[in-house]
């Protein structure tokens, strides 16, 4: 039995439930604030979601098949979770969900915790003009450097399909880089 296979088997498991869950969030916490982080940008949003992926992690593990690897289905939880959080606070504000990345973006010169220079601005500005699933694709290749096949695994398409994403974002943003 592989370690995943155990490690799962220790989350469903009552009396192990609390310590391996633990051990999940010890092991995601970071990757996952940063995948959240490239998606909303903003720190405190981030932290927020973050959480609420936790939540629903720990709510749904019962749920869990064994299907796709822990790893994906955790991320895929994360992203939607993200995801569905930008666009209901773009609800909130009345404006779409284009117009809150780009509002966001201006915003990311006075967060304390961005430490990007002019360079990654002008970088995520040109990725906010990307349509959302090429923005996926680019931030978690590019980002957080994960694998055609993991990518593949957490948005549940193909590895074909993500290079042509990734292939036309990257043009994309080359374009609006050197027009600007």
């Amino acid at each position: 039995m592989t370690d995943e296979k155990v490690f799962i088997q220790e989350l469903l498991n009552p009396k192990t439930q609390n310590t391996a869950f633990q051990k999940l969030v010890s092991n995601y916490q970071k990757p996952l604030y940063n995948h959240i982080r490239n998606i909303v940008l903003n720190h405190d949003d981030a932290h927020d979601v973050l959480q609420n992926t936790f939540i629903k992690v720990f709510r749904y593990l019962n749920k869990f098949k064994g299907d796709s690897k822990l790893f994906s289905w955790v991320y895929r939880i994360a992203t939607n979770e993200a995801l569905t959080f930008l666009s209901q606070k773009a609800k909130l504000n009345g404006i779409t969900s284009e117009a809150l990345q780009n509002k966001t973006i201006e915003n990311l010169e006075a967060d304390a915790f961005f430490d990007g220079n002019e360079i990654q601005l002008k970088l995520q500005k040109a990725i906010v003009t990307l349509p959302e699933k090429q923005q996926l694709v680019f931030k978690m290749k590019y980002f957080e450097e994960l694998k055609y096949e993991e990518i593949a695994d957490i948005l549940g398409t193909s590895v074909g399909a993500l290079k042509a994403s990734y292939h036309h974002a990257v043009k994309k943003i080359e374009a609006h880089v050197t027009s600007n």
